[in-house]
């Protein structure tokens, strides 16, 4: 599978696996393919500990780093929100919608003491936060850095070049591509609104050659509903030069997916999934379960912008996880990010065998396309 990312970023197969999950990302690199650590909910030392981890168990094989870095977001003008100004942001109607569903769905408080789960999750979607996980990045033999969501800084590009470090960033639509090239980038991933996390709203089958027309030369690997070899060669055959994939690593046996979330990825079909803002406060395409059905309702209050929506379900959420079982109201509220692809995903498998599997179909795919082509 040689094609320029492959060359750009070293690996044998542009089969590029963003995970939250270490263990994912160097069994990715390992098999061949390049894992990308997704850390904008790392703190710099939880960064440190990770990437230090992965070096040594991938052994100088290239890996990449995923921040989110919105243009837009609570105390933009500010550069990011601090301390108070939090407390002050997230509005009490929201507070109250939150206890009452999980009094209703009878999920149990934290047990006193448990202040890593009480924690309020901060996404480092601003510069006061993700410069320092950037600083991590760069000490470390990072190959590449993504921006999930939002254009790189001209600061970030500069100081990625000038480290020998390749970007990328992801695009839901042909404008989002074009101000990417614009801006310096690297690679661009065209990432279909099938795609688990922060989508658009265009498919991949239109958006990915769209984007390989506007942006060209720069390589674009497609990303939204791959988890095969044929919808990698697919993706081939509309102009990507490899894929980024996500969902199908969360029911892999190396996945830190929740037990239970991993069971209802598992019995899910395609159509059991869709675009919420009740996570993040950004359009994210997750598993549908009890909690998206309680803030798409008519008694929901709206949805805080990035990050204060995170901040205000995190402590909900680690309420949730420690007591999601099956028949208990926090197992119906269970969900996680999850692409439309998570109907594919029968059996929990090694991630190595993944990568395995994904390029011997995709082998045998182009064969027979050649065959085709010989008979013509």
């Amino acid at each position: 599978m040689r094609t320029r990312v492959s060359e750009l970023l070293g690996v044998e197969f542009p089969i590029l696996a963003f995970s939250h999950c270490r263990d994912v990302v160097a069994a990715v690199t390992n098999a061949g393919g390049f894992g990308v650590l997704g850390a904008t909910a790392h703190t710099p030392d939880g960064l440190d500990i990770d990437l230090r981890w992965i070096e040594e168990e991938t052994r100088g094989r290239p890996y990449g780093v995923d921040l989110l870095l919105p243009a837009k977001y609570a105390g933009v003008e500010q550069g990011g929100l601090e301390g108070d100004q939090i407390d002050r942001a997230l509005p009490e109607a929201q507070k109250r919608f939150i206890d009452d569903l999980l009094d209703r769905n009878g999920v149990p408080p934290l047990p006193d003491g448990d202040e890593r789960a009480r924690r309020s999750t901060r996404l480092g979607v601003d510069p006061k936060t993700y410069g320092p996980l950037l600083d991590v990045a760069f000490a470390h033999r990072t190959r590449l850095v993504a921006s999930a969501l939002g254009p790189p800084p001209a600061s970030l590009i500069e100081r990625a070049h000038g480290a020998g470090v390749v970007v990328a960033a992801l695009a839901g639509a042909v404008a989002h591509a074009t101000r990417h090239q614009a801006a310096g980038v690297d690679l661009i991933v065209a990432q279909g609104t099938e795609a688990g996390g922060h989508t658009g709203e265009i498919a991949t089958m239109v958006l990915v050659p769209d984007v390989v027309d506007a942006v060209a030369p720069t390589p674009v690997l497609a990303a939204g509903g791959i988890a095969s070899g044929r919808q990698i060669a697919a993706a081939m055959a509309l102009g990507a030069e490899g894929v980024w994939c996500g969902s199908v690593w969360l029911t892999t046996v190396e996945a830190e997916t929740h037990p239970y979330v991993k069971e209802k990825f598992l019995a899910a079909g395609a159509a059991d999934t869709l675009r919420s803002r009740s996570l993040t406060g950004k359009p994210a395409r997750m598993l549908r379960s009890g909690w998206t059905d309680a803030w798409n309702g008519p008694e929901a209050p709206p949805t805080l912008p990035m990050p204060l929506q995170s901040i205000l379900v995190a402590e909900a959420q680690a309420r949730i996880g420690r007591s999601a079982r099956p028949g208990t109201g926090a197992g119906d509220l269970a969900n996680y990010f999850v692409g439309q692809v998570v109907g594919r995903l029968d059996r929990i498998r090694p991630t190595r065998q993944v990568v395995l599997e994904m390029v011997e179909e995709y082998a045998e795919v182009v064969a027979r396309f050649a065959a085709q082509a010989e008979l013509g």
